[in-house]
């Protein structure tokens, strides 16, 4: 089982700064570097996982991921095991959430933004 180095959850004093391992599935932690490896390459963009809420749990991780551009800020947090799947299309990163009998809650990351469509229908030709 792979494991990824996330940032501690926000917490009183009781627990460090330091990163901390969280045993994923092999699912995850590939979605995870779909989404790392479109990030880093863009400057507006930022990618970063944090542990989740459910301390000492494997797939406990969330990810967050940060537009800047000007005085406009968007972000989408969200926890890597309701991810479906993410692909990278060059122009965009598209994340597919909760997918089910063909419709979806699907992103659009793009260098303009984040587009979101709740209630996305799959077409697959």
């Amino acid at each position: 089982m792979p494991t990824l180095e996330v940032m501690p959850r926000p917490t009183p004093e009781e627990r460090a700064d330091t990163p901390v391992s969280v045993d994923v599935d092999e699912a995850l932690a590939s979605l995870a570097d779909v989404i790392e490896q479109w990030a880093e390459p863009r400057a507006n963009w930022e990618f970063a996982l944090q542990e989740g809420h459910e301390f000492g749990r494997a797939n406990n991780v969330e990810g967050r991921l940060l537009f800047v551009s000007g005085e406009q800020t968007s972000s989408l947090t969200f926890r890597l095991d309701q991810l479906d799947g993410a692909d990278d299309t060059m122009d965009a990163l598209v994340l597919r959430f909760d997918e089910r009998d063909g419709i979806c809650t699907l992103t659009r990351c793009t260098a303009t933004g984040i587009d979101v469509e709740l209630h996305h229908i799959l077409t697959f030709t």
